[in-house]
């Protein structure tokens, strides 16, 4: 019999809000966390917007020792683990820790610290910090909350590039079914970076203007860094510790298109295959979605391949079905935006309000569907989806449900 796996807890740390009652209200309300960047230098490329984390002071949460070995990724996945973590409410010692994990989609790490290292170095600094090459590794912000939560179970770091920390929501729910763990961290952080910026600026995929999902006029996204957390936990392991119950995850689909390194399949095949495989696994039926949050990047081809695949799948009833772009808001976060979605999507069932898909104004002939334009709607949503889509075809769709204790 499977076991029945809920969130207890989220985090989140995203351009729009970093904690989970501000990033909720700025969704709702549409708020644009778009802005000209500061990270670093970007006159060169395409735009100068990109939708960057403000307002977050790592004084506030940090030492200053620890601000010289913790990158900018390190440290919005450490504040948005520690929020999901309280809202769980859990106490890391009184926990089996050997049968709680950690699972995170790989974001791009520390490349803006090392940037600085060669930067430092390539101007004639003796000494550039080698602090600044710690988190190096894709994995380093697993291995930070590792090392904060003293968890000791199952951990590992998935690449799936933009897709990353979706698929790690479903590792980790796999960790809990096959009777490994308990209680799992999962999602992701990522954070701007120069390499990954002028790279999607050469190859023309960004706005100049702003992100304009599923809109005729859409030249492309908008880079988004943040965090988006998610505490999966056994239902059985949850009521027996009062944990407060925020939704229910009942499965996921992983598949590849095997078509191009950075093209999606134009017809959306392999959005509908993963779409109903998700389905499949979760044991829900099209009839059952109540909404989709979309992978929706507001690149031309990307958005026509979604609703090509989601009309492959539930036909006529599509148009009926609320879509929901908050890369509009967010920005793409690459591999963090799959669980910053995740985090969204919970929200969406946990308070039956749908946010908007914003900048939304003149319908595209190819893009047709409900992508609910500028203004959030109040709905009753039991059963809704979350897609992630990525370079090499790279596909994820995660199912969640309100909770019923039935």
């Amino acid at each position: 019999m499977r076991k029945r796996v809920v969130i207890t807890g989220l985090g989140v740390v995203s351009a729009v809000g970093n904690s989970i009652p501000e990033f909720w209200n700025s969704l709702i309300d549409g708020k644009d966390g778009t802005k000209e960047i500061t990270a670093f230098d970007a006159s060169p490329y395409r735009t100068k917007l990109a939708a960057e984390i403000s307002g977050l002071d790592p004084q506030a949460y940090f030492s200053r020792k620890e601000l010289r070995r913790l990158s900018r990724c390190d440290q919005f996945g450490l504040v948005a683990f520690r929020e999901a973590w309280r809202s769980a409410r859990l106490d890391k010692d009184l926990i089996e820790k050997e049968r709680a994990g950690i699972i995170l989609g790989a974001g791009s790490g520390g490349i803006l610290s090392v940037e600085k290292y060669f930067r430092d170095f390539y101007r004639g600094r003796k000494k550039p910090s080698p602090s600044l090459l710690i988190s190096y590794s894709l994995a380093t912000t697993t291995d930070v909350i590792a090392v904060e939560s003293g968890l000791k179970g199952p951990r590992s770091t998935t690449a799936t590039v933009c897709s990353s920390s979706s698929a790690s929501i479903g590792v980790a729910y796999e960790m809990i079914q096959m009777g490994l763990a308990d209680v799992m961290v999962s999602g992701g952080s990522d954070s701007l970076c120069e390499v990954s910026y002028s790279g999607f600026s050469s190859l023309k995929l960004v706005d100049p203007e702003s992100c304009k999902p599923f809109d005729k006029r859409r030249q492309g996204l908008i880079i988004g860094e943040g965090a988006g957390i998610l505490i999966l936990e056994d239902l059985d392991h949850a009521l027996r510790r009062g944990a407060p119950v925020l939704g229910e995850f009942l499965g996921y689909g992983i598949c590849a298109d095997a078509y191009h390194l950075t093209a999606p399949e134009p017809n959306g095949e392999g959005v509908e295959r993963v779409i109903r495989a998700a389905l499949s696994h979760a044991g829900v039926s099209p009839e059952e979605v109540d909404t989709i949050n979309a992978h929706g990047t507001a690149t031309p081809f990307n958005d026509v391949a979604e609703t090509r695949g989601i009309k492959r799948v539930f036909g006529e009833r599509a148009k009926e079905i609320p879509i929901s772009g908050i890369k509009s808001m967010v920005g793409h976060c690459l591999g963090s935006a799959g669980g910053i979605e995740a985090v969204a999507t919970v929200l969406t069932i946990k308070n039956g309000v749908i946010s908007p898909t914003i900048h939304y104004e003149v319908p595209d002939p190819h893009c047709d569907l409900n992508y609910t334009p500028n203004h959030s709607i109040k709905r009753d949503v039991r059963v809704a989806l979350s897609n992630s889509f990525a370079f090499g075809g790279n596909n994820v769709c995660l199912v969640f449900k309100k909770f019923s204790s039935e």
